[in-house]
Order: C-alpha cells, then structure tokens, then sequence
C-alpha cells in the first residue's frame, strides 16, 4: 500500500465540477479544502507507486478545471 498527498489548484469558476469528480476517482480516500497556493489536499491510497502516479497524472490532471498539481507520497517516520 502506498499513501500519498496531492496538493491541487483549481480554475476558478470550475471547482464545483473539479471536486465532484476528483472525490469520484479511485484512490482518493479524503479531500480537504484549503487556503493559500493550493486549494485541496487529496489523501491518496493505491496499491504501488505506480498505480499513485497514473491515478495522478491520467486521472486527476485530465479533470476540467484542474491547473496543477504536486504529489508528496508519504513515508512511516
């Protein structure tokens, strides 16, 4: 299992329709709404670092409304 965060920022006027489907994607397991040069923090659980990347770059980015994103996979301290 490999756990991550993905910071996202959004287009505005489109995040209503970003959010719905970034929470319908598989693999997001909780979305935060946040303040300053982001605007969610996506927890993300896939099976290998991978399944992580594709699910960011194919799936996430491709939503309408997304501009970018930043990927922090997590690590047991």
């Amino acid at each position: 299992m490999v756990t991550g965060l993905v910071l996202v920022r959004l287009m505005s006027g489109k995040e209503k329709q970003a959010l719905i489907k970034i929470k319908e994607t598989k693999g997001v397991s909780h979305v935060s709404a946040v303040f300053g040069r982001w605007d969610l923090v996506l927890d993300m659980e896939t099976d290998d670092l991978a399944s992580l990347s594709n699910t960011v770059v194919h799936n996430i980015r491709s939503i309408p409304g997304v501009l970018s994103t930043e990927t922090l996979v997590t690590t047991a301290i």
